[in-house]
């Protein structure tokens, strides 16, 4: 099983990809894309497209968590993080991958416990896991990795099971 996890963003996306062999989940890419704001709505669509695209193929995902977005304040960004979930969505069906969505407490609370953690807990965790992620500039990243940790868990094992590898986990 491998695993593509995205936390989506119009200016900033994190991604990760974790695989899943032997018992273990191994992290083997992880970082970050950032678009310019002077590009053009279908430019940037399009930079999107490319890289998930090329990372699929790439590492023949089988799997891809989503996290799913929040309405806040600004309802455009809210309608423009639908254009990209919209290519998750393709890509998904075209390389006939599963399709995990999940929310920012669904995967706090997997990851430490507590649905309202903040981001700089999720971070300690992810570093805690997989202490050969040198610490990133961007928690677009580490929130990357903890989707990515989440839909293995979700595709793999019921919820209790996933509690229970992430005590062992830590524990190491």
């Amino acid at each position: 099983m491998i695993v593509l996890g995205i936390d989506p963003g119009f200016s900033v996306t994190g991604f990760a990809i974790i695989k899943h062999e032997g018992g273990k989940a191994n992290l083997i890419d992880y970082g970050f894309l950032k678009m310019s704001p002077t590009k053009g709505l279908p430019e940037r669509v399009g930079i999107f497209h490319a890289l998930f695209l090329e990372k699929i193929q790439k590492f023949a995902v089988t799997d891809i968590a989503l996290e799913t977005p929040f309405l806040g304040k600004n309802t455009q960004t809210f309608l423009k993080l639908g254009y990209l979930r919209g290519i998750v969505y393709l890509l998904s069906d075209t390389y006939k991958t599963a399709l995990h969505e999940l929310s920012p407490s669904e995967v706090k609370l997997a990851v430490t416990g507590s649905g309202g953690a903040q981001k700089e807990q999720v971070a300690r965790v992810v570093y805690r896991l997989f202490p050969t992620v040198g610490v990133v500039q961007k928690a677009d990243v580490t929130d990357a990795i903890a989707i990515s940790l989440c839909g293995l868990w979700k595709g793999k094992q019921s919820n209790s099971l996933t509690q229970q590898y992430l005590k062992k986990m830590l524990t190491k």
